[in-house]
C-alpha cells in the first residue's frame, strides 16, 4: 500500500516562501483524528522579495540566499524521511518577471517545483491553518488576517473559507514604499497609513468582515506583536498560540515601534534580527485591521499556511 494511503499519521513537509521569510514545517498529520503534529518547524529571514516592488525582479543576492537555505532544508526533510514535500511561493515570485530562474533553483534543490499561488490560494491555505483545529471558545464567522512581507490576505468562513481577497499591504512592501528614515518620519507613518486604509476599503467592499465575530492573525508580525504585549523574556510560541491581544494594546505598540529606531527595536527581546526594520509596518497594517472593522483584540495564531500545506498534501 502506498504511504500515502495507509491509515494513520503521514509524515509530510511544507515550504512556504514568502516575501520575508522561507520556513519549513515537517509535520505527522492524521486526517482521521483530525491532528497534526509538529516534528520540525523552522525559518530563516531571506527577504527573496527585498527590491522587488520597485524593480518587478528578484535580486541576485536575496535569490541565492534563499537557495542556501532551502539546500539545508532538503537535508532536513531527507533526514525526517517526510513521504511527500509541497513547497508554494506567494507575493514576491508572483511580482517578479523573473520568477523562472527561481522556479528552476526550487526543483534542483527539493526535486519538486514551487507553485507560485494566487492571492485567492494563499488566503485559503492559511484559513485551513489558522483554523483546523480551533475550539468552541473562538466563535464563527473567523476572519483570519495573514500578514506577510509583500501582500496581506483576508479570509472570512465558518468551517471552509466564503470570502477572500489579497491586497498588496505586507510589512517589506510597506517600508520599502514608504518607512525610509530611522525612526520613521511623521509624514511617512502619515503616508504608510494612507495607503493601508485605502486598501482596507477595497477589502470592505469585497469582503463582508462585519460579519465576522474572532478576528485572528497569522504572521511574524502579528506573533512579534503578541509577544511584546505578553512581556515575553523571548519568543515562545507554546505562549503566543491563541493569546488574545487587545487592540488598545495592539496601536500602542504600533506606535511605540514606529517611533523606535532600529537599536532599540533590536533591545526588545523577542525581536527577530530580520524583522526589525519592518515590524513597524507589519504593526500597523495589524492596528489599521482593528480599527477600520472594529474588532475588541486579536487571537495570534501559530498555526499558518505551512499548517494549510501541510493538512493539504496529507
Amino acid at each position: 500500500m502506498n504511504a500515502m494511503n495507509r491509515p494513520g499519521p503521514v509524515r509530510v513537509a511544507a515550504v512556504d516562501c514568502g516575501t520575508n521569510s522561507l520556513r519549513l514545517l515537517i509535520a505527522d498529520v492524521d486526517r482521521e483524528a483530525g491532528r497534526l503534529t509538529d516534528v520540525s518547524r523552522q525559518m530563516e529571514i531571506v527577504r527573496l522579495g527585498q527590491g522587488v516592488d520597485a524593480t518587478g525582479r528578484l535580486a541576485p543576492e536575496p535569490l541565492a540566499r534563499t537557495l542556501r537555505a532551502l539546500e539545508a532544508y532538503a537535508r532536513a526533510i531527507d533526514d525526517a524521511a517526510a513521504c511527500r514535500v509541497r513547497m508554494v511561493a506567494t507575493s514576491a515570485t508572483r511580482d517578479a518577471a523573473n520568477a523562472a530562474e527561481f522556479i528552476r533553483g526550487v526543483t534542483g534543490i527539493l526535486g519538486v517545483p514551487p507553485e507560485v499561488l494566487s492571492g485567492d490560494e494563499e488566503a485559503r491555505l492559511s484559513f485551513t491553518g489558522a483554523t483546523a483545529e480551533l475550539g468552541a471558545d473562538h466563535r464563527p464567522p473567523h476572519l483570519v488576517v495573514d500578514i506577510g512581507g509583500g501582500s496581506t490576505e483576508f479570509v472570512l468562513g465558518t468551517g471552509e473559507p466564503e470570502a477572500a481577497l489579497s491586497v498588496d499591504i505586507g510589512c517589506v512592501r510597506m517600508t520599502e514604499r514608504h518607512l525610509h528614515a530611522n525612526p520613521p518620519l511623521p509624514g511617512e507613518v502619515a503616508a504608510a497609513t494612507a495607503d493601508v486604509d485605502a486598501a482596507l476599503d477595497v477589502v470592505a467592499a469585497k469582503v463582508p468582515v462585519t460579519t465576522a465575530r474572532t478576528l485572528i492573525g497569522l504572521a511574524g508580525s502579528v506573533t512579534t506583536v503578541a509577544a511584546i504585549a505578553l512581556g515575553l523574556p523571548a519568543y515562545d510560541p507554546a505562549r503566543i498560540h491563541l493569546a488574545r491581544i487587545p487592540a488598545s494594546q495592539v496601536s500602542q505598540i504600533a506606535r511605540d515601534l514606529l517611533g523606535q529606531d532600529y537599536r532599540q527595536r533590536a533591545a526588545i527581546p523577542v525581536m527577530h534580527p530580520g524583522r526589525i526594520d519592518v515590524i513597524g509596518a507589519g504593526a500597523l497594517v495589524l492596528d489599521r485591521v482593528l480599527a477600520r472593522f472594529g474588532f475588541a483584540d486579536v487571537v495570534a495564531s501559530e498555526h499558518d499556511i505551512l499548517d494549510g500545506i501541510a493538512w493539504s498534501i496529507a
